[in-house]
């Protein structure tokens, strides 16, 4: 019987799929079918990310406010000059691809493009928002890292001038960046990718179903278990101080939650499950359905049959299609405020 109750917890077909909307009006829909009219209807949001990359690599590529550095505060800064236990190259195969690789499993179980998408387009906008809003900081504030002395000094023989400030004479890649502690990008970048992950994950499996399922909250904290680990990690290599893995840590996970919320419902609702953009479909479908009209593969469009002919004006001036023709978020809101989503 523990084994039969273990088996139906994790019984993923139920958990992804379930008795949804799209089995009973038989509707799938794929990348070939509706991928490339879905990615230009979003066309202005890619190009304002690949705008959010360029802002990026120039906020990465120049120098920081160099921030005055007393002989006093040294004693701060002379932890030892080590290597990254998690490497610069790792944190967007971690936080961007592991989360494209999850999205594609899912999308291989329901066959639903709006999700695939909207879930890519959500984790970009998450960790390139976080990127620019972190370098931005990084390069106002100036704060020195735990190890400055050895970057700025690597003989060990430390020099000032007539005020007090330093006079470095190490290598200027290592300087510049030594002024970068403020706040920890690794940190940021974990939990933005890893903290939109994690919301995913909490709606897919629907871990708020109210049925008491503990092993859920593992699969659900998990991620951000992985982004804790690696911050971690960068107060023990001495890269950061602890305010500054806090600190990166909070920002990427508010920017993730804002980001998920633009495209799909909060994990605690009951149709968490989905993106908006999917209900939004089958509401369309569900009235095309009604009204006797076949949409497309591409979107819905009115093409009556010949057999029902139906009146366009009449169609036009019908409850039906203006429910149709309005918002397309309509139905899933109308829904939450039903149900008490919000």
């Amino acid at each position: 019987m523990a084994w039969r109750n273990l088996g139906s917890l994790f019984n993923f077909r139920g958990i992804f799929q379930g008795r949804t909307p799209e089995i009973e009006l038989g509707r799938r829909y794929t990348i070939k079918s509706h991928g490339a009219a879905l990615a230009k209807n979003h066309m202005y949001d890619w190009l304002i990310l690949l705008l959010l990359a360029v802002i990026e690599l120039i906020l990465f590529i120049i120098y920081p406010f160099y921030r005055f550095v007393g002989k006093d505060m040294m004693e701060d800064l002379r932890y030892p000059m080590k290597a990254n236990t998690v490497p610069v190259w790792a944190v967007p195969m971690y936080s961007v691809l592991l989360p494209i690789v999850i999205f594609l499993f899912f999308y291989m179980r329901r066959i639903d493009v709006h999700d695939l998408h909207h879930s890519i387009l959500g984790l970009l906008f998450a960790v390139l928002i976080t990127g620019v809003i972190t370098d931005a900081i990084k390069n106002a504030v100036g704060r020195p890292r735990p190890d400055f002395f050895w970057r700025c000094f690597p003989d060990g023989k430390d020099v000032y001038d007539q005020f007090g400030g330093v006079v470095c004479h190490g290598k200027d890649s290592d300087i510049k960046e030594g002024h970068k502690s403020f706040p920890s990008g690794h940190a940021s970048w974990s939990f933005a990718g890893l903290g939109f992950l994690s919301l995913y994950l909490c709606g897919k499996i629907k871990a708020f179903d109210r049925k008491g399922h503990v092993a859920k909250l593992c699969i659900v904290l998990l991620p951000l278990l992985a982004a804790s680990l690696v911050a971690i990690s960068r107060v023990d290599d001495y890269w950061h101080h602890w305010q500054d893995v806090f600190a990166g840590g909070l920002l990427g996970l508010v920017v993730a939650s804002f980001c998920y919320r633009q495209f799909f419902p909060s994990p605690y609702h009951d149709q968490g499950w989905g993106p908006y953009a999917y209900f939004s479909a089958l509401e369309e479908t569900r009235i095309l359905s009604h009204l006797g009209v076949s949409p497309t593969n591409n979107a819905p469009s009115v093409q009556v049959t010949g057999a029902q002919n139906v009146n366009e004006q009449h169609i036009q001036n019908s409850d039906a299609y203006a429910a149709f023709s309005g918002n397309r978020y309509t139905s899933i809101r109308l829904h939450e405020m039903e149900s008490g989503g919000r």
